[in-house]
């Protein structure tokens, strides 16, 4: 195998025309990726207040964030240990069959959560809906397959819209309707809801996963070439300059895994999608931990509501922000360029905590400085997320040929699961470690974020060129950041 490291991933013709977007089979993609993001994000307005019922901190506010970050962190670590396998087996009995398996236990997962009275019984809904749900790895091969190089980053775009669109929702009815008895007592007074007090968000979340197996079943054609009926053409993927296996790239089976572990030109994608995700979400579990701990110890003080409605009101600017700009962005910069500078609005993002204790110990309430700072905040946050499009773009087209697809994006998908499963638990454990012996100050788990937001700035200039890419900068005179 012969590696050329400054080879583009990717051949990628100027002339030719870009293909319309399949945007039934396309639209129902996305629908059913919605479910991911729901069932991962509706815990998060209640989970501390859930933690705190259960009993297992005897009292102590401080030692909620290490349950909670377990808690949180439980869904991607059982992912990281089958999100592999589940996208290697869907590269031979097909992507349809490996989807249906993920969403069914995605459904009934989240009834077994809400039905939970003890720590463990948590504990093990959790590990069913990791261990069950491969889907997100699987449902990028599918749009790879039903796309090619001249409309595939339009397609990936759309993703992080259907994110925002289920972290907005996903938080509005977590948050909304836990302990229905509270805000409803003439609809849910019975004692059922007084003792499962969180079970009906969890009943929302379940039964959209049950819808969306029901469309997957019914309506989701399958987008893997030897599975498919018929003999529609297909869009061939678009493959890399590297080869691997065969002269010309086109071996008629997957790659093997150590094979692509070797190729740098899959790793490098696959080591930014690995620190992004998990800056990202050791930043989301913090963002909930850090609005409702109480103002004593340098949190908001907000209300389960309140925090929902914050990261709802998050979920629908982002979703507007990535619609409006994101596309256009890649097509006037380039992908490489515009991954390099949203990258970087992770420092702005992050300082703003550290900012916020100091304005809450001076003020002792919330007030518009705070909310300001909120707002500030959450739209940085936007512009990072605009960064998930393009680096799924780069895995995607990183792939060295079709039958290896699902094997590319499991692999990348892996390595996301598990800084998941890192992130919640270690920044949510270094929050309540760092407050509760005042370590600089109570700000030491921003610190440690800002140092791998500097790493993960580092790689993104490790990304290689796409041609695309090298276009725009023949364009625009300006270096890459």
């Amino acid at each position: 195998m012969a590696t050329d490291e400054s080879t583009p991933l990717l051949k990628n013709s100027q002339t030719k025309a870009k293909t319309p977007l399949p945007k039934t089979q396309l639209g129902l993609v996305l629908f059913v990726l919605a479910t991911e993001p729901m069932s991962s994000q509706y815990i998060y307005p209640f989970i501390n207040q859930l933690i705190r019922e259960v009993g297992v901190t005897g009292g102590d506010d401080r030692k909620i964030g290490y349950y909670a970050g377990t808690i949180e962190s439980l869904f991607f670590v059982t992912q990281a240990l089958t999100v592999l396998s589940w996208s290697r087996i869907s590269d031979y009995v097909g992507r349809k069959p490996v989807l249906l398996v993920g969403l069914m236990g995605l459904s009934i997962s989240n009834l077994c959560f809400g039905l939970s009275k003890t720590l463990w019984a948590l504990i093990a809904s959790r590990c069913i809906a990791g261990a069950l749900n491969g889907n997100i790895g699987v449902m990028k091969s599918v749009i790879g397959e039903i796309t090619d190089d001249t409309n595939m980053a339009q397609a990936f775009v759309l993703i992080p819209i259907v994110f925002s669109t289920g972290a907005s929702i996903a938080p509005l009815f977590g948050g909304g309707l836990a302990k229905p008895h509270d805000h409803w007592p003439e609809l849910f007074s019975g004692s059922f809801w007084i003792r499962y007090p969180y079970f009906l968000p969890c009943l929302v979340s379940a039964s959209f996963a049950a819808f969306s197996f029901f469309i997957t079943a019914l309506l989701l054609e399958e987008s893997l070439p030897s599975k498919r009926h018929g003999n529609s053409p297909q869009p061939e993927i678009p493959s890399i300059d590297t080869r691997i296996g065969t002269p010309g790239g086109k071996d008629t089976s997957p790659v093997p895994i150590r094979a692509l572990l070797k190729t740098y030109s899959v790793m490098i994608p696959v080591a930014n999608y690995g620190i992004l995700a998990l800056v990202d979400i050791g930043f989301f579990a913090l963002v909930p931990l850090f609005y409702g701990a109480p103002i004593e110890i340098g949190g908001l003080g907000l209300s389960p509501f309140a925090i929902g409605v914050c990261l709802t009101a998050f979920g629908f600017g982002n979703g507007l922000l990535q619609m409006l700009f994101a596309a256009r962005a890649v097509d006037r910069f380039g992908a490489r360029r515009v991954f390099c500078s949203t990258v970087l609005a992770f420092f702005p993002t992050i300082v703003t905590f550290p900012i916020m204790s100091w304005v809450i110990h001076v003020q002792k309430e919330v007030g518009p400085a705070i909310w300001m700072l909120i707002f500030a905040q959450l739209l940085s946050w936007s512009v990072v997320d605009m960064s998930y499009a393009i680096i799924s773009l780069f895995v995607t087209r990183a792939s060295p040929n079709k039958h290896s697809l699902g094997t590319v994006n499991g692999l990348s998908q892996t390595t996301v699961s598990i800084a998941r499963a890192m992130g919640p638990a270690m920044f949510t454990s270094l929050f309540a470690f760092s407050k509760e012996y005042n370590l600089l100050g109570g700000n030491l788990v921003y610190i440690v974020l800002l140092v791998l937001s500097c790493l993960l700035a580092f790689l993104s200039k490790h990304l290689p060129e796409l041609k695309k890419d090298s276009k725009n900068r023949s364009t625009h005179s300006e270096s890459i950041p």
